[in-house]
Formats: C-alpha cells, sequence, structure tokens
C-alpha cells in the first residue's frame, strides 16, 4: 500500500493512548477513521472529527456481533483494521484468577479474532476495488519472550501472534495482508490500568507516537511483520 489518502480504516480502542495516535497519524496520512470505544465513558475521549464513533466492547461477542452486523448491514466501506485494544494483569501463576485469564483471552485474542472474521467479507470487497485491505494486530514484544509473573498475559498475546501469522498465509491469497506488531515496553499507561496485580519496573518505555509511527510506515511499505527488533 504506498498510500492512505481516502482509505477507510477502523480503530478498535480509539479512545485509548495506541488507538488515539493511530487515529491522529492515520488522519494525518488523508484516511479517514471510524474509532471505537468500550463505553459511553470512554467514547468521550474518541476524537469529534472521526468518521464515525461507535461502542464495542471486545468482553461480549453480542457487541463484537452488533457491530459487525451494523458495518456490514449499512454497506461501510472497511480498507483496514487496526487492532489498538488490550488488557493486562500481573502476578504469578498462583495469584492469576480463572476469570481474569478468561478476560485477558477474551480482549487480547478470541474477540479481536471474531471482530476480524466477522468482518472479513468487507476486507475481501476492499480487494476486489483494488485497495489493498490490511490487518494490523499488537502482540508486542510479550509474545515473543514471555515473562514470569505475566503468564497470562504472555499466554493471550502469543495466541494473537500465532493466529496472526498463521493468518497472514491464509489472507495473502484473498489480497489482504495481516501485520503483527511486536514493540517492546511503550508509554502507553496500560501498566497503570491492569485490571489485577502491580507492573514491576519496566523502566522507560518508547514513545507511543514513535511506535505507531513505525507501524504505519510498515503498512505504507508492505511489510508483512514487526518483530521486536524492528523498534
Amino acid at each position: 500500500m504506498s498510500e492512505l489518502q481516502g482509505r477507510q480504516i477502523l480503530v478498535v480502542g480509539a479512545s485509548g493512548a495506541f488507538g488515539n495516535e493511530f487515529c491522529t497519524q492515520l488522519e494525518a496520512a488523508g484516511a479517514k477513521v471510524i474509532g471505537t470505544a468500550r463505553n459511553a465513558d470512554s467514547a468521550s475521549r474518541l476524537q469529534p472529527q472521526l468518521e464515525q464513533r461507535l461502542l464495542l466492547n471486545l468482553e461480549d461477542p453480542q457487541s463484537i456481533q452488533t457491530l459487525a452486523t451494523y458495518l456490514t448491514a449499512s454497506q461501510t466501506t472497511i480498507d483496514g483494521i487496526v487492532l489498538a485494544s488490550g488488557l493486562v494483569a500481573f502476578g504469578s501463576v498462583a495469584e492469576t484468577s480463572a476469570a481474569d485469564l478468561q478476560r485477558l483471552t477474551q480482549v487480547n485474542t478470541l474477540g479481536q479474532i471474531d471482530l476480524v472474521q466477522q468482518l472479513l467479507p468487507a476486507l475481501v470487497q476492499s480487494t476486489a476495488a483494488g485497495r489493498s485491505p490490511f490487518v494490523v494486530s499488537i502482540s508486542g514484544v510479550i509474545a515473543e519472550r514471555p515473562m514470569a509473573g505475566l503468564s497470562a498475559y504472555s499466554a493471550s498475546k502469543a495466541a494473537l501472534h500465532a493466529y496472526a501469522t498463521a493468518a497472514q498465509r491464509e489472507y495473502q491469497k484473498l489480497g489482504i495482508r495481516w501485520l503483527d506488531a511486536r514493540p517492546g515496553h511503550t508509554e502507553s499507561g496500560l501498566a497503570n490500568r491492569a485490571i489485577a496485580g502491580t507492573a514491576p519496573n519496566f523502566g522507560v518505555g518508547m514513545a507511543v507516537e514513535l511506535v505507531i509511527g513505525r507501524i504505519i510506515k510498515a503498512v505504507l511499505d508492505d511489510e508483512k511483520d514487526l518483530p521486536s527488533g524492528s523498534f
């Protein structure tokens, strides 16, 4: 994809640090952006100039289906999907509850996969129109190097990375690219919003705008993968 001008991109988690920066940089590149937020409170943080501002709770399969049905029924063009939403939890295996593991897996893995699957027909239509559609997921360096004290989070992200890697091989036959990005610790504030436990001292992380800029450059340059060493 040599340009984003006029492309319509769905940014999941557009109210968060990563998602908000994706919206800013995609719009600066000429893209039209549809942004989602988890609920009415977080929706207040969505940028007012977005093409559409929608609700999507990845923990709720019905919410995923409702969004996908709406976009499909309204014949909304989708030229790209950016999965910029996620949860984190800290703690040993013994300290991690089954409920927290389930939430992490649903939001970081199953919900994201479900959404892309349901919107696959829209991406196929984008291919037919010659617009080179893509999916961007952010599994992070944790998918490459799982950490003690982050077993559940590591598992949810490693599963997303594995799915994206395999799906890319199938999607490329449909003219769709799935780019998985695995940046290291980034100052997004996610560690301070953990659903359980307390974050260890990660040290100073990378700047959000630089990480997102690198991912968008990869989209424009038709890169197929963004391992941690790319950041």
